[in-house]
């Protein structure tokens, strides 16, 4: 089997709405848009992600996703005008009756349907399976990308001319200053390899915690030591930034292994305020 040079993804929860502030689910349905504050963090998460290469960027096509994708690709430093895919698979999970009503009615209706939160589905919405299944499918999208990328490459300039180029600009992963687990091995204080693909996802609280659980579950993604199990299963903050590496076989069937670098990241928040750490509602 040949090996593959790695993919890395980032994902990125959206910036804050009015809704998220006044605990209101938003889901699907309730399609609003950033608020001050949230253009804030993502102005924030712009600047924490602004020397990283991107080579790829994918979106939920909900507005608060894609506003929060279009400032962290503004200010960024190699790829201002990179397209920015929307992707319906990245959207929120579906909470049916529940949405545009207070995060309190819909752990009513689950009390009272004998179940606990985020387990319980209210009528119309999506069960925690059906949302893994969308992460499931991206991710398996994710990563024949990747592959792709890579053939192209082999094509056009050759495996020996890849392993031994250069860059005159390296992107800087700022990982290593805030996570437990070095980011990136380099010879270069931090520098980034020159990379397949280098993939930004802004999705969703919710949604990214089922992908997360997918690749713990299903992937054995390995984890940075010092995780608790509730910082595993809470719901990313608006803007909290998750960090992943993604060695890839290509053969009968795509083989990725996976490593958590950070999960959840929001050092980025600690100038823009306390009121812009707060966790998100979705």
């Amino acid at each position: 089997m040949m090996n593959l040079r790695d993919c890395f993804p980032s994902l990125c929860s959206s910036g804050e709405t009015r809704y998220n502030k006044d605990k209101i689910l938003q889901g699907q349905g309730v399609d609003e848009p950033l608020s001050a504050t949230g253009f804030k963090q993502a102005d924030a998460a712009g600047l924490f992600l602004s020397n990283v290469k991107f080579t790829h960027v994918f979106s939920s096509d909900l507005l608060r996703a894609k506003q929060t994708a279009a400032t962290i690709i503004g200010k960024n430093k190699f790829c201002k005008d990179l397209e920015i895919k929307y992707d319906a698979r990245l959207r929120e999970r579906k909470y049916g009756v529940a949405e545009g009503r207070p995060l309190t009615d819909l752990k009513a209706m689950a009390k009272a349907a004998g179940e606990q939160c985020p387990a319980f589905t209210p009528s119309g919405g999506e069960t925690l399976d059906e949302v893994r299944e969308r992460a499931k499918d991206f991710f398996e999208f994710l990563c024949q990308l990747a592959v792709e990328v890579e053939q192209k490459e082999r094509e056009m300039h050759g495996a020996a001319s890849r392993s031994s180029g250069t860059s005159e600009e390296q992107s800087v992963f700022p990982w290593t200053n805030h996570c437990s687990q070095p980011g990136l091995s380099s010879d270069n204080g931090g520098t980034s390899k020159i990379l397949d693909a280098n993939i930004l996802v802004v999705s969703h609280g919710a949604y990214m915690r089922n992908w997360i659980g997918y690749f713990v579950s299903d992937l054995k993604c390995t984890l940075p030591e010092n995780l608790t199990k509730s910082q595993l299963s809470s719901v990313s903050p608006n803007t909290g930034v998750s960090h992943f590496i993604i060695e890839l076989q290509s053969g009968s069937r795509l083989e990725p292994e996976i490593r958590c670098v950070c999960l959840n990241q929001d050092s980025h928040l600690v100038d823009v305020g306390a009121e812009c750490v707060a966790q998100k509602v979705f």
